[in-house]
């Protein structure tokens, strides 16, 4: 039922939210530049690879040695709004109907994070990441990683059709709320280094 869900949700999406789709695209060709997807891999179902795909939201300001300045640096106010209403996650409606993620899950992370992951934390790796989950719904990135993690493997250990459900409708108020979209000083959340890293 979950992934039925899932292509149902994703494909009626993709559909209905077209007209948003276009408008994002020519806005981020205007403020940002031609590249309007950012695409990235990431840890997936069991710690394997994929492509997730979003919304461009920073610029590409360098350094005067040519490296890239850090992100809070590049996030421009048009892509703050992006973010502030999760516009730039919308792509990912595409990964969830490709079947590399779900509707709800644990978020996907980078891929140097997953040597990191105690015993525990791995546990977030045995269900497909999710555009949206539990740790999203109960401070997204103004809680610490320790925290995040505890939320995204007690959903692992509890997760249900119906709890999926809640989820995604809590997200919905979340995002008009615009709760948790980044940490203090931070463009969204510090790098994870390991057990016991705090915001």
């Amino acid at each position: 039922m979950k992934r039925i869900l899932d292509i149902v949700v994703a494909a009626a999406g993709l559909i209905l939210l077209s007209p948003v789709f276009l408008i994002v695209v020519v806005l981020i060709r205007r403020r940002l530049g031609s590249r309007v997807i950012f695409a990235q891999r990431r840890a997936g179902l069991g710690g394997k690879p994929f492509v997730l795909y979003k919304f461009r939201s920073m610029n590409d300001a360098r350094d005067k040695r040519g490296e890239l300045l850090p992100d809070d640096a590049r996030l421009t106010e048009f892509g703050k709004f992006l973010r502030n209403y999760s516009l730039d996650e919308l792509p990912q409606l595409w990964n969830v109907l490709k079947g590399d993620m779900s509707l709800v899950g644990p978020r996907p992370l980078l891929l140097d994070y997953v040597p990191l992951y105690d015993d525990t934390q791995k546990k977030r790796l045995n269900v497909k990441p999710g555009i949206t989950g539990w740790a999203q719904i109960n401070g997204r990135n103004a809680i610490s990683w320790d925290e995040k993690f505890a939320l995204d493997v007690w959903y692992v250990e509890n997760y249900n059709l119906r709890l999926d459900v809640k989820i995604l409708w809590l997200t919905a108020w979340k995002t008009v709320k615009r709760d948790g979209v980044s940490a203090p000083g931070e463009a969204t959340m510090p790098r994870f280094t390991g057990n016991n890293t705090r915001v």
